[in-house]
């Protein structure tokens, strides 16, 4: 393997298929950080949710089974990965923070085991077969970055994938990378009809925020066709095409709609030094005039 500079980290995304069985989940996910991990990534992401299939096409609540404490058995699992190898793991899980009170999460662990902290998905969604407002309390942590060791990076998760707000208020934090652990995909009825036009909008948006904020941008998203029991219907067809984005919003790597992957890419982080002083946004922004912000609707 060759060595890359000092300013450069290797970066690894999973994207898997999910069964029914979360111990399997786990299983493989963890299988696979590791072998990121061996292929020399520095920061490592889950896709959304990893140890289940996306329950929220309905409202069951039998489903709230499925989440966990943090710290808890996965993050514990995580921990010892990330000592091992040294690197940082961004696991997304589903929280159960207290009886009747859950959360959509992403822990971040840093390179020495340790749990430096969590995120709580902020947007929660409530689309046909999306039902997360069933499910999910809204975060309450605010948007964060976290010093690695490796690098400033700010994790947000799925629908917050489509809020200009949260990708800039992580990047006024000093965020040098944005990680989304995502799972989205097409109904399978309308796919033919509106599939690349949903594709493309979900792509773009988030390369976008690379541009605007002179920043990396790496996407996870699970792939497979998940029809959950009990639900019936044509299930989610979940499209995969995991990405990383460069600072000035190119795609450096992505991985295929239908297969299971580990996506690795270099990224040297001088580059956003290099794109904010050339490109200076985040210099020209009219803070005096952004108060309507902070309202629902502007009449």
């Amino acid at each position: 393997m060759k060595k890359i500079a000092s300013s450069t980290v290797r970066v690894g995304l999973v994207q898997t298929a999910c069964l029914a069985d979360p111990k399997k989940n786990l299983a493989l996910t963890l299988n696979r950080v590791e072998q990121a991990a061996k292929q020399g990534a520095k920061i490592i992401c889950t896709q959304e949710l990893f140890r289940s299939q996306y329950f929220c096409q309905s409202e069951d609540h039998e489903h709230f089974r499925l989440a966990e404490s943090i710290p808890g058995p996965s993050t514990d699992a995580f921990c010892k990965i990330a000592k091992k190898h040294k690197a940082v793991i961004i696991a997304s899980l589903f929280e159960r923070r207290a009886a009747g009170l859950y959360h959509n999460t992403a822990a971040i662990i840093d390179a020495d085991g340790s749990l430096m902290g969590i995120y709580r998905k902020m947007h929660i969604p409530d689309d046909p077969l999306y039902y997360e407002k069933f499910y999910f309390t809204p975060g309450d942590l605010g948007f964060k970055a976290w010093q690695t060791r490796y690098a400033k990076i700010g994790v947000l998760i799925c629908w917050d994938q489509w809020y200009p707000e949260g990708a800039r208020l992580t990047a006024m934090q000093g965020a040098e990378i944005l990680f989304y652990p995502t799972a989205i995909g097409w109904h399978p009825g309308e796919k033919a009809k509106y599939g690349a036009r949903q594709h493309g909008a979900w792509e773009t948006v988030q390369r976008a925020h690379a541009v605007a904020n002179g920043c990396y941008v790496c996407v996870p998203n699970r792939i497979g066709l998940e029809q959950i029991k009990g639900v019936g219907g044509d299930g989610i067809e979940f499209w995969g095409q995991s990405f990383v984005a460069g600072t000035s919003g190119e795609i450096l790597c992505k991985a295929s709609a239908d297969k299971e992957e580990i996506l690795i890419q270099d990224l040297d982080l001088s580059n956003v030094d290099t794109t904010r002083t050339h490109w200076p946004f985040l210099r020209d922004r009219r803070i005096d005039a952004y108060g309507n912000l902070t309202k629902r609707f502007v009449d």
